[in-house]
């Protein structure tokens, strides 16, 4: 048995990371140390800890510790283990957005520009996040309509030049018409470009109009001009700042009572190209620094697009060793500034604004869903959480259930959860139902903090007045104060309303309809996917499966040698015991069994 106590004892004065465990092995939270002695016996220790932290602590069974040489070497090691693991008590990114990048294969010898939301270490420089897909779009459209750049996708020796060439947006490198030298000049402009090093390109480009202007090339000095006037017009528009500062990433931060989000700036040299935002919940008791310290590592951990620069208002307490981590991995300096004063400054702020913004945008709509539901349902509290539950079954066979959850008015599909239907026998689905939300109510009321979490203030039946009943009876079964309404179809499957228990239906907006139609269809597709996996299982259950001793890795083994259970059939024990992993007991068991 692991002894905390004695396990503090023996933590050694050194940097590392600490593992901390609960009673299934779980990793629940991952953190890293200058000294693990001081860090871990902390927690142990008898002094205001956050509520956060006391829950944590609560779940501890054992811990696991790896020394390291440096904070440094920590930190990297930290950054890997949450993101394998992705701990319960961590800062966690969920956002699963992918954002749009422009791309430069620079390993083609005549290289390409493209969109892509897909980074990988391929030897191409990657340009972004954009904002949205038509702001990286238009930039491409920029590109190939100033820059020859060759738009076909595989390079191939052609007997004639394409349409391109002829209406001059390609120099036909595929005809040899020109060098890579020369064609390299103009992808390296391009990177100028998406750089936001406009300066540096009008100069040059200001130099070789002149020189063309003296040599009489008035046409070729026209295209120059016009490159020139296309590129100043797109600086001046995305122009935000009197920042000198080539890269830069600006990181705002605002939290409310139930949610946090965390906005970034991508500024690069000067211009504004994009920005994203993060949602997260459940970080109460964390101090601003340990979030956005949390969040920097997991953000740009295999990150290509790392600044030379991060600039936020909180001073993190790891900093040195977050700065010589992403310095090591971008090949020169990378500073974390929080700016006291000035246009620096005022950056923060726009982007710490931008996340409140963002943010109240975010809950003023789940709000106002939340407030209809209260006073459509005659609540007293609005309905946090809110569960509903679909039967599906063929003909009585195969019968399974879904579970889908609704939070703060948002579909978590993460807390789905699926059911075989254990005691009723032939099709009848209120019965069914009445299992399930029976056996799902007990597993809250007999481990709380289990998979199932909190209790639901709501459930929706999905149906009318037959599943309405049968839900209230398993909630009778508790006595516990849980309101149920149905959902109620139109002929196209919609949701139309919702039904109380004296069969009354209830007007609902059209953005409730919506939302609960997207409830329903969640619910369904679950159940559907869910029975559709068990019936297949079950039609591909073998004879072998009831023998004992032959598990899913011998009965491959056998139908691979045999092709078939008739063919296994046929065969003597002998025979039986030439198949890998059968031994003579397993033969018998086998013949006696089948025969």
């Amino acid at each position: 048995m692991f002894d905390i106590e004695a396990e503090l004892k023996k933590l050694p004065n050194k940097p590392g990371v600490y593992i901390m465990k609960d009673k299934n092995d779980n990793i629940i939270y991952v953190g890293k140390a200058v000294s693990l002695k001081n860090r871990v016996r902390q927690y142990f220790r008898k002094n205001n800890k956050t509520k956060r932290i006391e829950n944590m602590v609560n779940t501890i069974d054992h811990f696991e510790y790896i020394v390291v040489d440096n904070e440094a070497e920590a930190l990297i090691l930290e950054c890997n283990l949450i993101k394998k693991h992705r701990p319960k008590f961590n800062v966690l990114l969920k956002d699963d957005k992918t954002y749009p990048y422009i791309k430069i294969n620079l390993k083609e010898d005549y290289p390409t520009i493209t969109f892509t939301r897909r980074i990988i270490n391929d030897g191409s420089k990657y340009f972004g996040p954009y904002a949205n897909p038509g702001a990286a779009k238009e930039m491409i459209d920029f590109i190939k309509q100033k820059y020859k750049i060759r738009q076909c996708r595989t390079l191939k020796q052609r007997t004639r030049p394409c349409l391109n060439y002829h209406i001059k947006k390609c120099l036909a490198p595929c005809m040899g018409y020109v060098s890579k030298e020369e064609y390299r000049k103009q992808v390296n402009e391009i990177i100028d470009l998406l750089e936001g090093k406009t300066d540096k390109i009008l100069k040059e480009l200001e130099a070789q109009m002149e020189e063309l202007s003296e040599k009489l090339e008035f046409e070729k000095a026209a295209e120059i001009r016009d490159r020139k006037q296309a590129i100043e017009r797109v600086s001046t528009k995305q122009k935000v700042s009197n920042l000198s500062e080539n890269s830069i990433d600006v990181i705002g931060m605002y939290q409310s009572e139930m949610e946090i989000c965390i906005e970034i700036f991508f500024v690069r040299g000067s211009k504004m190209i994009g920005r994203e935002h993060y949602f997260f919940t459940e970080l109460k008791g964390m101090s601003d620094a340990e979030i956005l310290s949390g969040f920097i590592k997991q953000y740009y951990m295999d990150n290509p697009n790392i600044p030379s620069k991060i600039m936020l208002r909180e001073e993190l307490e790891d900093r040195e060793a977050i700065e010589q981590w992403l310095s090591n991995e971008l090949g020169k300096k990378v500073e974390l500034k929080s700016p006291k004063k000035g246009e620096k400054l005022r950056f923060v702020e726009m982007a710490e604004m931008n996340s409140k913004v963002t943010l109240e945008n975010k809950e003023k709509d789940k709000s106002s869903i939340l407030l209809e539901l209260k006073e459509v349902l005659g609540l007293e509290k609005i309905p946090r959480k809110i569960e509903t539950y679909d039967i599906s079954n063929m003909a009585g066979e195969h019968m399974v259930a879904a579970m889908c959850v609704m939070q703060d008015g948002i579909i978590k599909k993460n807390l789905s959860r699926r059911f075989k239907i254990k005691t009723i026998y032939g099709q009848d689905d209120p019965r069914c139902m009445e299992e399930v939300i029976t056996r799902r109510l007990k597993h809250s009321i007999e481990n709380p903090n289990g998979g199932f979490g909190k209790l639901p203030d709501v459930i929706f039946a999905d149906g009318g007045i037959t599943q309405i009943r049968a839900t209230k009876r398993a909630i009778e079964k508790y006595q516990l104060p849980i309101a149920v309404f149905g959902m109620v179809k139109n002929d196209k499957h919609q949701t139309r309303a919702l039904m109380n228990e004296d069969r009354e239906e209830l007007k609902i907006s059209e953005d409730l309809k919506n939302l609960i139609t997207r409830f329903q269809d969640t619910v369904h597709d679950t159940a559907i996917t869910y029975h559709r996996k068990v019936r297949e299982k079950e039609i591909t259950k073998s004879e072998l499966d009831d023998i004992k001793g032959i598990g899913e890795v011998k009965k491959q083994a056998l139908l691979k040698h045999f092709g078939s259970v008739s063919k296994i059939k046929q065969a003597t024990i002998e025979e039986l015991q030439k198949v890998k992993g059968i031994s003579e007991k397993n033969a018998k068991e086998i013949w006696e069994n089948l025969k």
